[in-house]
């Protein structure tokens, strides 16, 4: 059995020390738990609409794919990294106002791969998206 990095150690301090990325903080997007076992943040609907005010399903994958990658990469440990390889996304409600919350799970968490589902809800906790990323794990490119 592979060894796992302990639950909540560090995670937030890796989230600082990386940073979220361009993209998600332009989108608004604020972390409230990050831990192997488990990742949620929110995005705001406003200013990530279509132009019919609905949130853009493309929002709700890069909250998705954000909480995703990032948890796996948490779970490679240092000196690993973890690049997406494939992400599927089911939309079935959107959200017009207020915020939207996504909760990461791990499915698989392996040596050489991991997939994350990721559900999407609104204020109401009404599921809007649900979302599945697969990550694989390679070593770190040495700077």
């Amino acid at each position: 059995m592979t060894p796992q990095p302990p639950t909540d150690v560090n995670g937030s301090a890796r989230v600082a020390q990386r940073g979220m990325g361009a993209l998600a903080e332009k989108m608004g997007m604020q972390f409230l738990e990050f831990s192997v076992d488990r990742c949620v943040a929110t995005l705001p609907v406003e200013g990530n609409t279509q132009p019919v005010g609905l949130m853009h399903g493309g929002a709700y994958v890069v909250l998705a794919e954000s909480l995703g990658s990032m948890a796996a990469n948490l779970h490679a440990g240092p000196g690993r990294l973890a690049l997406g390889v494939d992400i599927n996304a089911t939309h079935t409600r959107s959200a017009t106002s207020g915020l939207v919350t996504g909760v990461c799970t791990p499915v698989h968490l392996g040596r050489s791969l991991t997939v994350h589902e990721i559900a999407v809800s609104d204020d109401q906790g009404r599921r809007l998206s649900t979302v599945r990323i697969t990550n694989m794990i390679k070593s770190a490119p040495t700077v």
